[in-house]
Order: structure tokens, then sequence, then C-alpha cells
């Protein structure tokens, strides 16, 4: 029986059938920063902009006598799925929910040409999950998991044997992101074999820390109201064979990321260094934050997993950066209803204080009127004189921004 160690290398060499070796590169902003040695393992440069056509590649190979092939996915997988069904010529049935955006299904198509086709099924990916397997047992399909599947874990383990191979050696960290484990576990299960002295963090979204629930369980476990803005890795539960392979990891390893945070990753690296991150793609970056006094003076690769972000969600990163950086706040205020409280208001402002929102609800049977007003400012010490000038002023204000069911509702 070969060693894991093995696999790799075998499913790396069928990879080059299918794509080159994505890029190793050394990040000299991120270096310097850092002072240390980072290098970027450069998965959103694939062909479909993220490491998962490899375990889809791997698993369809290994089942060449299939001629159906079956997935439920709204993002990566879905798109590697269809990329590898045109490559090896074998018709794939792909089922997203009925809520994926355009964008994503028309890309899904674009991968697949004429073998694949897309199916709409379910408000909710357990709904469409459910019709994809039921599906796939009427036709005697395989179902290619996105993550818990021996195969796919082997195919995902090309990530990490190609990266040991260009930087000629083991690094001293290695910082992955985590969603269902598919790439992380077989890093870990590999490096065990191959570069055991190699820390190895493993980073998950803090809305969705199934890893997390996971080692502190001693067992896969169901969290609840996972936040999905980090798509690629907000996962309920991690998998089966992917946590085996990572059950004994040290708690401390495994970090979780707040999801405002993550934005202000994304627009750091898109504005710098012209680097196009979705958000699971900027997990392992943004964790650098974290990690600083750890890191410092040694090798490091971040694994950027993915770069399928929708140019339609940037204002919304960028008002999550904002908040989190503390430079755009929301408040309640209560202005006198009389003339000219308006331009007693406007007159407090800092000279960097910015109205981004003001909605004012007079009714003339009160004396005062609500305002939802929205700052924006060049620093977070600007809103401490801001709102002294205001108490000064008799005026009553109320900081809305940590509210999540208020902010939820308005913004």
């Amino acid at each position: 029986m070969t060693n894991f160690s093995t696999q790799a290398a075998e499913a790396t060499l069928r990879m080059r059938k299918l794509f080159p070796a994505t890029p190793l590169q050394r990040n000299d902003y991120l270096s310097i920063a850092y002072g240390a040695d980072i290098w970027l393992k450069r998965e959103d440069l694939s062909p479909v902009r993220s490491y998962k056509l490899r375990g889809a590649y791997n698993a369809m190979s290994k089942q060449a006598d299939k001629q159906v092939f079956v997935c439920a996915s709204a993002g990566n997988h879905a798109q590697g799925v269809a990329f590898v069904c045109k490559h090896v010529r074998k018709s794939g049935v792909i089922f997203m929910p009925v809520t994926t955006p355009q964008q994503k299904i028309s890309k899904t198509k674009l991968f697949g040409g004429g073998w694949v086709e897309v199916r709409l099924v379910g408000d909710y990916f357990d709904d469409t999950l459910r019709a994809s397997q039921t599906y796939c047992a009427e036709v005697g399909g395989h179902f290619l998991s996105p993550f818990d599947d021996l195969d796919v874990i082997e195919g995902q383990a090309t990530v990490t044997h190609e990266l040991l191979e260009q930087l000629e050696g083991a690094p001293d960290i290695l910082v992955v992101p985590v969603g269902g484990g598919g790439l992380s576990s077989s890093a870990r299960r590999l490096l065990m074999e191959r570069a055991p002295d190699t820390e190895i963090f493993y980073v998950e979204p803090t809305g969705g820390k199934s890893l997390a629930a996971a080692v502190l369980a001693g067992e896969p476990t169901t969290i609840k109201n996972v936040d999905t803005f980090v798509d690629g890795a907000a996962v309920a539960c991690i998998g089966k064979h992917t946590f085996a392979a990572l059950k004994g990891i040290d708690a401390d390893h495994v970090l979780a990321i707040p999801e405002d945070r993550i934005c202000t990753t994304i627009l750091e690296m898109l504005n710098i260094e012209g680097v196009v991150l979705e958000p699971a793609g900027a997990l392992a970056l943004d964790a650098l934050k974290d990690l600083k006094e750890k890191i410092k003076g040694k090798t490091v690769v971040c694994v950027s997993s993915g770069g399928n972000f929708d140019f339609e969600r940037l204002p919304e990163v960028k008002e999550r950066a904002q908040r989190f950086a503390g430079v755009k706040k929301y408040f309640i205020l209560r202005m006198p209803q009389r003339p000219g409280a308006l331009k007693d208001f406007l007159g407090l402002l800092g000279p960097d204080d910015d109205i981004s929102r003001f909605e004012y609800l007079k009714k003339s049977a009160r004396n005062f009127g609500t305002v939802l007003l929205g700052v924006e400012t060049s620093s977070p010490e600007n809103f401490v004189s801001l709102l002294e000038r205001l108490e000064n002023a008799g005026m009553s204000i109320r900081d809305i921004t940590g509210d999540e069911a208020m902010v939820d509702l308005i913004i």
C-alpha cells in the first residue's frame, strides 16, 4: 500500500494533464509588513480561480467507468466539476439553490460547455443536496462531494505537494483556510509524512467555526446559525473523512477570523497588490494579523484558496471593512424640531466627518425628531470628539453600529 505522499505525487502528475502548477509567489509587501518571508500559494490563479477542480479531477479520474457525475454546489466546487466534465468529456449534472446569483450559474455553464446541465432546486442548500443525491441514485451516477471524499482529499493534497516542490523545502509555518476540511486535512496528512516540523494554522470564519467545534467535541459537530458571508468556508459541519485526518490538532492552532476584518484584507490586497480574493481566499492572509509575533523571521506559506469575487459585493465589503476599522458608524440622533436645528448639527461636524446617510422623520406632535445618521471619517478618534460636541450641544445620540439586528434591518 502506498503512503499518502506517494499518492499526492501521483495525483499531481495527473493534474498536469489538466492545468500547470499554480504559482508560489513571495509577497514583498506582506514580508516587509510582518518581518517574515511570506509566500502565497496562488490557487486564485487556477483555471477556475480556486483549488476545487483538483479534488474533482482526481475523483473523476478514478471513476472512469461512470458516465454521469453529480454534485450540489453554489460556488467553486460547481465550477471545478463543470471544468473537469468538459475536459474528460463526461456528463455532469450540477444542482444549485434557486437563490444562486446568475453570475455563478452562467460561469458554471461556461466552464462546462455542452457537457453540464445546471438544475436549480430548493431555496436552501440542504434541499439542493437532498435533491442531487436522490437524482444521483436514480441514474446510477457518481456523487462528487466538495470535501468529504477520500479521492477529493487526495486531489487537494496536490496543493501542498506543489508548494513543497516550488519552495524546494518545507516552510516553517503553513496557514490554510478551513471550510469542510478537504484542503486542510490533505495538508496535514502530507506534512506529517514529509515535513512534520512545519506548524500548520487552520483558519475559519467566526460565523462558521465547524473545525473548532469538532476539536472541542472530539467528533464532527453541526453548528447553528452559520454566517454565509465567507461562502467558500461557511460550513455547518466538517466532514467525517476530513476530521479523521485533523483529529488531535491543537485547539490553539485553529483561528477564527471576524467576517468584517476579512473585508479589510480583501480591500488591502486589491488596492495595494492588485490581487482579487474572495472572502475564503483572504482567510489565510488575514490570519497573519493574529500570528505576527509568531511568524517573525520565519518562512510562511499562506494558501490563497480562491479569487471568485463578485464585484457587486464590493460596496458591502467596503462597508464592513470601514465599520471594523472604526471609521464608519451609525447613530440614532434626537434632534430638536425647530428652525436652524439641522444647521446647528452640521456645524458640529469635524473637517474629516462626512455624512453617508441621513434619514429624518418629522412628527408635528413632537418636540424632537429622530434621525438615522451614518458618518464616515478618517480616524476612529474623530468620533470621540464628535460625540462630545453633540453632548455639549444637548443633542441625544446613540451608537447602533454594533447592534447586529438594527444594522441588518436598516443598512
